[in-house]
């Protein structure tokens, strides 16, 4: 099971990731939009925000996201490390619900990019 040092180090990994995309998917990482990711394993939620084409974690806390964010995310820490690290494929992890996206229509438009 994933630490959750190591589910922030695959954030801050995913993070350098879309900073170095080109095209669809760096339009897609430039909206600016508040963003949790729960772990559900280890019921700890980052919170920060989607801006310039990174992520920026601000808070680390216990349990699932106290406050609605534009972007919500949830999966367990191994998915989030497997995701980043190319062995599972967001798109496929969506579909079969290991990963749950949540987000405003227009959102999920241009997210559609990076999945």
């Amino acid at each position: 099971m994933a630490t959750t040092e190591e589910c922030r180090g695959a954030l801050d990994r995913l993070s350098d990731n879309l900073a170095q995309a080109d095209g669809d998917v760096r339009s897609a990482a430039s909206l600016d939009r508040s963003l949790s990711c729960h772990i559900k394993d280890l019921d700890v939620t980052f919170t920060g925000r989607l801006a310039a084409g990174r992520i920026e974690v601000l808070d680390t806390l216990d349990g699932p996201p106290a406050e609605k964010a534009d972007i919500r995310l949830a999966m367990t820490g191994d998915d989030l490390l497997a995701m980043v690290d190319g062995r599972l494929n967001f798109a496929k992890a969506w579909a079969s619900g290991r990963v749950a996206l949540e987000a405003g229509f227009r959102d999920l438009l241009r997210l559609r990019a990076l999945l």
